[in-house]
């Protein structure tokens, strides 16, 4: 039973998982990247502006990727990052609870992140069609 809810269970994980990285995305564009770097160089993040841009362009266009179910080693590892350097940056001095601030939101999806990476991300991932295609042509080689 367990095996036939796995790849259910991963998609959708990593659906959530994709919306909330394209939500923080989109709102770092909405709200503008200038108040969005404004806000990471209050907490002494390096490269403010930089930081900003790269994120919001990794979130939203990750979190699309997520739900795809694309290059999900690249992006749940980029995600990973992303969210490692937020603990360090901003959130671990701020306690645990995201109701001061704090990191147990990062953390949590750092985590998820992590575990996307290295699952296949369940059914209807795109990358499970190039690896069917790519098995296939493993089993029956051109000659």
């Amino acid at each position: 039973m367990i095996e036939k809810a796995r790849p259910i269970a991963l998609l959708l994980a990593r659906l959530a998982l994709g919306f909330i990285f394209f939500a923080h995305g989109w709102e770092k564009f909405a709200s503008g990247i200038d108040v969005t770097a404004a806000y990471l160089r209050s907490e002494g993040v390096p490269l403010p502006w930089v930081s900003a841009l790269g994120t919001a362009v990794l979130e939203l266009v990750g979190g699309v990727a997520l739900v795809l179910g694309l290059l999900l080693p690249v992006f749940g590892t980029l995600f990973t990052l992303d969210m490692l350097g937020a603990l360090v940056f901003v959130h671990a001095n701020k306690g645990i609870f995201v109701s001061t601030d704090g990191f147990e939101l990062v953390l949590g999806l750092a985590a998820a992140s992590l575990a996307i990476a290295f699952t296949g991300g369940g059914a209807l991932a795109a990358d499970n069609l190039w690896r069917g295609r790519r098995n296939r042509a493993a089993e029956h080689p051109v000659r």
